[in-house]
């Protein structure tokens, strides 16, 4: 029952951070939401601040597990490129309650240095798979510039949509764009 409670657990904070945000989130407002008690959280987690370190990296692990998914031993660079680009604007990562909940997340990691180590390891991990496909089509130097625009523009792109409360067509559009912007660095930089 252990990870069956757990995901429960994380569903829940899920759906408390979104409906009330990070700061007014409570152990209660989260048991409550799960229809559990209270003291399982502390048992599996330790307490709120392990709940919500679990819950983003189980958002974490959701974005890389939609790449994983898509890519095989004979994908193209360009396709993994692209691939990368539908995982960040996935339908999971457009959902009302997840877009709330990155937010906040992205918010209190500016004054949490456990939150502020997983957005930079979410960062990192974007720009290294998206050089890691850059390098197969131009060289090294440009591969990481085009790696950390690429970056930038799917980050503010998917940023812009979710402020603007945006419908899933924006968040396609969004999508059209950064792949477009994707191919423009591949023919800019392109060997």
């Amino acid at each position: 029952m252990e990870p069956v409670r757990r995901q429960q657990l994380i569903d829940a904070t899920i759906e408390s951070v979104a409906m009330r945000g990070l700061q007014a989130t409570t152990i209660n407002s989260i048991s409550k939401n799960a229809g559990l008690s209270s003291g399982i959280i502390s048992h599996y987690f330790g307490g709120k601040q392990g709940l919500i370190e679990a819950t983003v990296r189980y958002l974490l692990s959701n974005l890389k597990k939609d790449l994983i998914e898509k890519v095989c031993n004979n994908t193209s660079a360009t396709q993994r490129l692209m691939f990368i680009v539908e995982a960040n604007f996935a339908l999971v990562q457009q959902r009302s309650d997840t877009t709330k909940t990155w937010l906040s997340f992205w918010a209190q990691s500016m004054h949490d240095d456990e939150l502020h180590r997983l957005q930079n390891v979410n960062s990192k991990r974007l720009q290294s798979n998206l050089a890691f496909s850059f390098k197969q089509l131009m060289p090294i130097e440009q591969a990481k510039q085009a790696a950390e625009l690429s970056a930038a523009m799917i980050d503010g792109l998917w940023l812009r949509a979710v402020l603007s409360k945006s419908d899933k067509n924006q968040f396609k559009h969004s999508e059209t764009l950064a792949k477009s912007y994707v191919n423009s660095l591949i023919k800019q930089y392109g060997a």
